[in-house]
């Protein structure tokens, strides 16, 4: 487990569209372990925000006939909204066109400068525009970008490069550690392209207005992918700040299309800098739509803002976390949101709640009875805890879910075993259902985090509460009876 100061945050979102379910789906996940790690009394500093600078931008403005500034600002709205609409609790939002990102991803390119990490060159090679990243022909398929399906541009260029290829073996050895970047099968990947060997990296443009620029030469811009991944220091005010010595290293949440921007570009820079590098990088993987990858082209995308109106935040954010196996890439279809939605949410959770609500209110007038505790749920209740969190551990998000499940289904099977309509003496098996479904509520808020609310306030408690409180003890409240949790749908 985790104790003390926690730091984790999302990749920031490129500002090239609106945000689609893939942003979605990084920033739900990253928000469960956040919440899951404040259940533990850690205090957590959890970044989100949006990557504003580069090519691709400068472009997509000009098609706009609006200026970058405008173009982002716009944009911008749209990733805070999302973050609103889906209860995403970050600490920071932070952008790259703010000044204190700007001051010091400045103050960072001059420390390698001065380290003598970076050196005047020329470039010339193939640049993928959507990626913001440059490519070897082995990298390509058909002389196309694998991930845009799209024919790189030639580029020639002066720049500025950084001395990637000296950091080879240092890599290699941190990779080596056993959270030093999660699924083990993305580290095994990173380790054999390390292993083809590394070449200098061009960290500069010359020809590229819109960023952010090179301190110590106004012809040059920072190229983005090097002042991006500086926010995760700008988050925290910069490396001669209190709240960097006490959260860095962290947690870096991504997607596999960026893992080596996150690994082996990002580690050689901390090295170059003399910074711990970070804990994990978690990356997870596609969501793909029916079977097939997400392509504006094709009109194969998702609305998460679409989403939310039919089938609410909670739905949504519970789908994704309990169909995806964290890592793998995984598929979002309606139906199977449906399915989960009616079968487990409706049916397994919301039946379970409104039973025991509605047992209180017959037999006990609203007032949650006192019992004695039954010892085999006690004990079922702290097993779910105890697997729950060293899965949590391991970021297996999925695996928690469904270990958090199975305490649910026990407490519908005990229900139904023990028939307490038939008994006369019901209190203790009610009393036992009332403390099971308290505990639920904050188990489950990491991930639902609305309904475990309403969870919590039908049973009449002013909130979930936090894992001190997973226990069964003799509350005095009043419940109500509220809406359904989830209604059932076609």
């Amino acid at each position: 487990m985790v104790k003390g100061n926690f730091f984790i945050s999302t990749a920031i979102d490129y500002t090239s569209g609106k945000p689609h379910i893939g942003h979605l789906y990084e920033k739900v996940c990253t928000d469960a372990i956040a919440r899951w790690n404040r259940l533990r009394g850690n205090k957590v500093h959890f970044s989100t925000g949006v990557d504003t600078h580069g090519l691709k931008i400068q472009r997509n403005a000009e098609k706009k006939n609006k200026t970058p500034k405008k173009f982002v600002e716009e944009l911008t709205k749209d990733f805070k909204k999302l973050c609103e609409t889906y209860n995403i609790t970050y600490d920071d939002f932070i952008s790259t066109e703010d000044d204190r990102h700007k001051k010091i991803a400045q103050e960072l390119f001059q420390k390698l400068y001065d380290n003598e990490q970076i050196y005047l060159s020329n470039y010339e090679g193939l640049y993928c525009v959507d990626c913001e990243t440059y490519y070897m022909d082995k990298d390509l398929k058909d002389g196309k970008c694998k991930i845009h399906d799209k024919k790189c541009e030639k580029v020639k260029e002066q720049s500025y490069f950084f001395k990637l290829a000296s950091y080879e073996k240092d890599l290699l050895e941190h990779l080596n550690q056993d959270f030093s970047v999660l699924p083990k099968k993305r580290k095994n990947e990173i380790i054999n392209r390390i292993k083809e060997g590394l070449n200098d990296l061009s960290v500069s443009r010359r020809n590229v207005d819109w960023g952010i620029k090179v301190p110590f030469d106004d012809n040059h811009t920072i190229f983005v992918w090097i002042e991006a991944l500086m926010n995760y220091i700008s988050t925290l005010d910069g490396i001669k700040s209190k709240k960097f010595k006490d959260f860095w290293p962290g947690v870096h949440v991504i997607g596999k299309d960026i893992f080596w921007h996150h690994t082996v570009i990002w580690y050689s820079i901390l090295k170059a800098l003399k910074l711990p590098l970070p804990k994990t990088v978690l990356v997870h993987g596609f969501v793909n739509i029916s079977g097939e990858k997400m392509s504006k082209s094709k009109g194969i995308t998702i609305d998460p803002l679409v989403l939310n109106k039919k089938y609410g935040a909670d739905g949504v954010r519970y789908f994704l976390l309990r169909e995806m196996p964290f890592g793998d890439d995984g598929d979002f279809s309606e139906n199977s949101l449906k399915n989960r939605i009616n079968n487990e949410l409706a049916n397994d959770l919301g039946n379970l709640l409104s039973r025991t609500i509605s047992m209180i209110l017959k037999y006990f007038d609203g007032k949650a009875p006192n019992g004695k505790k039954d010892e085999n749920i006690v004990n079922q209740l702290n097993e779910t805890f105890k697997k729950s969190d060293k899965l949590m551990d391991n970021f297996e998000i999925d695996k928690t879910l469904a270990e958090v499940w199975s305490f649910i289904n026990y407490c519908n099977k005990y229900v139904n075993d023990q028939k307490p309509w038939e008994k006369e003496k019901k209190e203790d098996i009610i009393y036992n259902l009332y403390e099971s479904l308290k505990c639920i509520s904050i188990l489950l808020s990491p991930f639902i985090p609305e309904t475990s609310e309403k969870i919590a306030c039908q049973l009449g408690l002013k909130k979930c509460g936090s894992f001190k409180e997973l226990k069964f003890d003799n509350v005095k409240a009043k419940v109500v009876k509220g809406e359904m949790l989830f209604h059932k749908l076609e």
